[in-house]
């Protein structure tokens, strides 16, 4: 912790009984720089092994995700779908449950090999076999990215057309503020429409559904429904 850092600590602990606090401006997007692929791999091995038991997405934000796939393509069809940065499987386990799909989650981690339809894959990475081939594809883990465009781009090619990416973001763990060497990248959730139709311009029509997390982390989420055009 830097100086500046450190007396702005300072204060704040000493405002917390006046319901003040000092505030840090912060741009509205952040991307952490590392040295080298090697660094930004082993840091998120190391973090992942770390917090391999602590799930993120829960139950009614899933279910949220379900809802809309059904409304999209019913229940008709077997479905083929991937949840990226799964870690310990809850994301693919979940909807599993929910609907006839074929579901594979991935994880950079060798520990994606433990968990049920899970696989040991960097998501950046292009796999042939799923190019164009999902119908849908869930992730609360863009913050975990070190090259976010490139990661989104992978993504969107494997969808069908007319498929739909789910990008679950919060304020506080997915902005800015809660960039840093584990999750190298933060958007403002306010600014994640505009980013996203930067980069991919109109090959994507972008929807927005914002609700509350229901586990133990609670908070407000906004769960962006990104369609391949």
């Amino acid at each position: 912790m830097g100086l500046r850092s450190a007396i702005i600590e300072g204060i704040n602990h000493a405002l917390v009984s006046t319901g003040y606090a000092l505030r840090k401006d912060y741009p509205d997007v952040l991307l952490h720089q590392y040295s080298s692929y090697e660094e930004y791999r082993a840091t998120q091995v190391f973090h992942n092994k770390r917090k391999v038991e602590k799930v993120w997405a829960d139950e009614s934000t899933l279910d949220l995700v379900v809802d809309r796939v059904v409304e999209e393509f019913g229940r008709e069809r077997r479905l083929f779908a991937l949840c990226h940065g799964s870690r310990n499987g809850f994301e693919q386990n979940y909807i599993s449950t929910r609907l006839d799909v074929e579901i594979l989650g991935t994880d950079i981690s060798d520990t994606a090999t433990d968990y049920p339809k899970s696989v040991q894959w960097d998501f950046h990475d292009r796999r042939q076999e799923w190019v164009g081939k999902c119908d849908f594809v869930y992730t609360n883990a863009l913050d975990q990215s070190w090259k976010p465009q490139a990661a989104v781009a992978t993504w969107l090619e494997q969808l069908k057309v007319g498929g739909l990416l789910f990008i679950e973001h919060s304020e506080h763990n997915h902005g800015p503020r809660g960039a840093s060497s584990k999750d190298p990248f933060g958007a403002k959730p306010q600014y994640m429409p505009y980013l996203l139709c930067q980069w991919f311009s109109h090959g994507i029509s972008t929807g927005i559904i914002e609700t509350v997390k229901r586990n133990k982390l609670g908070g407000r989420v906004f769960l962006f429904v990104v369609r391949k055009l």
